[in-house]
């Protein structure tokens, strides 16, 4: 409940910008209205992995910007990334999320049988597969 409560609540701010108090209780009142999904033990323990991997990605993304601004990115290519397996639909949004909020990479399309479809940008030459 609290995972959810938070995770919709960090949405909500990245969508809005906006930390004043009404927008506060605006965002606490749209996070407790939104229906609520099941939560098994193995669906936590995910939780926690997307948790931790969301401290990872927003470093990362200013990190990158300021590389494709100081350092020239001449290559590109489409890479085919495997989604991990038993994913629910709700985490296969923010893997996608995730790999699309850095700048150097965006999800082109996802598919259906089990992967992602990712344009990468990058200083050195890249192995497409």
């Amino acid at each position: 409940m609290i995972l959810h409560l938070i995770f919709r609540l960090g949405i909500w701010f990245l969508l809005t910008s906006d930390l004043s108090p009404a927008n506060i209780m605006i965002g606490v009142a749209i996070a407790f209205i939104l229906p609520k999904p099941r939560i098994g033990l193995a669906d936590i323990k995910e939780w926690l992995k997307i948790l931790a991997k969301m401290l990872i990605v927003f470093p990362q993304a200013y990190w990158e910007a300021l590389e494709i601004m100081l350092f020239p990115h001449r290559y590109e290519g489409l890479n085919m990334e495997k989604v991990p397996a038993g994913r629910s639909p709700l985490l296969i949004f923010l893997d996608i999320f995730f790999i699309t909020f850095t700048p150097k990479t965006v999800v082109v399309k996802y598919h259906k049988q089990g992967w992602y479809e990712v344009h990468r940008i990058d200083r050195k030459q890249l192995l497409t597969d």
